[in-house]
């Protein structure tokens, strides 16, 4: 491991004495809505698990939860910072029937715990405060490590292939023109990040798709549940549109896991929780595509990924709406109005 050369610097800028900027507060209070969203969810998974190696990880992932929340009442108690009502018992039906198999609680898990890690990634480099640092860089740390339980389980279980293999390269070359040619003339074939984002986003998109086509079961609002069929429907597109291009390489993908979600259509999560649950995962793939976007280099896969930036956004937009419409949407944190 590298060892880099400590710097000696006062600390007295970054004390808790100092208040919250706007980066700590919002960051914190996405993390608190996320996790206590996870509590109920996760809750409801471990009445309906017979696996116990997938039983353990849920039991760790909800003690990683329950601590992640501890810690943010804390910093925000010393703020005197009115806590989130985010989601509590009134979310959740701990007695309803199962609506997934314990293979999907593994997929999941992975899925958000990207999420998490997405959110902790981009809190730690604009966080000053020694306290809130510190509980990123442990939060980043304890996701990490689940997220190393999650594949090694994944894998032994035979739940998921690995990413593609390409052949290592002979020697260091450089493009020309054709590099960008997606339809017309002499189109290469996909370089390695084009196909890891392909894999990610097809990885992501079947585990959205089995929890969208659950909450579209199981919804009471006929509204809400008419939005989750056409996210059910958009990840579908998505979905096709990914496989296509690793399919017309020969590379395999992620299989559809839409069978891993049972016949019930009593509803174990309120219609609330549900809603914020894929409003925000579809907030989070807007920010895949315009990662996928940023690395790909021929017009035909920034073409792909415009339209499905484009559909995802208007289902975020879509739920948001309801969300406000049904008044359970809790006023962010905002600058003075001057």
């Amino acid at each position: 491991m590298t060892t880099i050369k400590p710097i000696s610097v006062s600390s007295s800028k970054t004390s808790p004495d100092n208040p919250m900027t706007a980066a700590e507060m919002g960051k914190l209070r996405a993390t608190y809505l996320g996790n206590s969203m996870s509590k109920c969810i996760i809750s409801y998974y471990l009445q309906h698990v017979e696996d116990e190696d997938i039983k353990t990880l849920l039991e760790n992932a909800l003690t990683i939860v329950v601590d992640f929340m501890q810690s943010i009442e804390t910093l925000f108690n010393k703020e005197n910072f009115p806590l989130p009502k985010g989601f509590g018992e009134e979310d959740v039906n701990l007695n309803a029937p199962r609506l997934f198999e314990d293979e999907f609680y593994v997929h999941y898990l992975k899925y958000t715990a990207k999420a998490g890690m997405s959110i902790y990634s981009v809190a730690i480099p604009l966080v000053f405060r020694d306290d809130i640092k510190e509980f990123f860089v442990n939060s980043m740390k304890s996701t990490i490590e689940l997220m190393e339980q999650i594949k090694a389980l994944l894998m032994a279980k035979g739940f998921i292939i690995k990413p593609p293999i390409v052949p290592v390269p002979e020697k260091v070359e450089y493009v020309d023109y054709k590099f960008t040619n997606g339809y017309l003339g002499e189109v290469r074939p996909l370089h390695a990040l084009e196909i890891t984002h392909f894999y990610d986003n097809i990885e992501n998109s079947i585990t959205s798709k089995a929890l969208v086509m659950a909450f579209s079961q199981v919804a009471k609002d006929e509204e809400i549940r008419e939005l989750f069929k056409k996210g059910t429907d958009i990840t579908s597109t998505n979905i096709e549109k990914y496989r296509k291009k690793l399919e017309d390489q020969n590379l395999p993908a992620p299989s559809l896991i839409d069978h891993l979600v049972t016949e019930s259509a009593i509803p174990p999560f309120s219609d609330k929780i549900m809603l914020f649950h894929k409003m925000d995962m579809f907030s989070m793939k807007i920010r895949a595509i315009g990662n996928s976007i940023a690395v790909d280099g021929r017009n035909d896969i920034s073409l792909l990924y415009s339209g499905a930036f484009m559909r995802v956004s208007d289902f975020a937009k879509e739920a948001l709406k309801l969300y406000i419409q049904n008044g359970w949407m809790e006023k962010p944190i905002l600058a003075i109005d001057r």
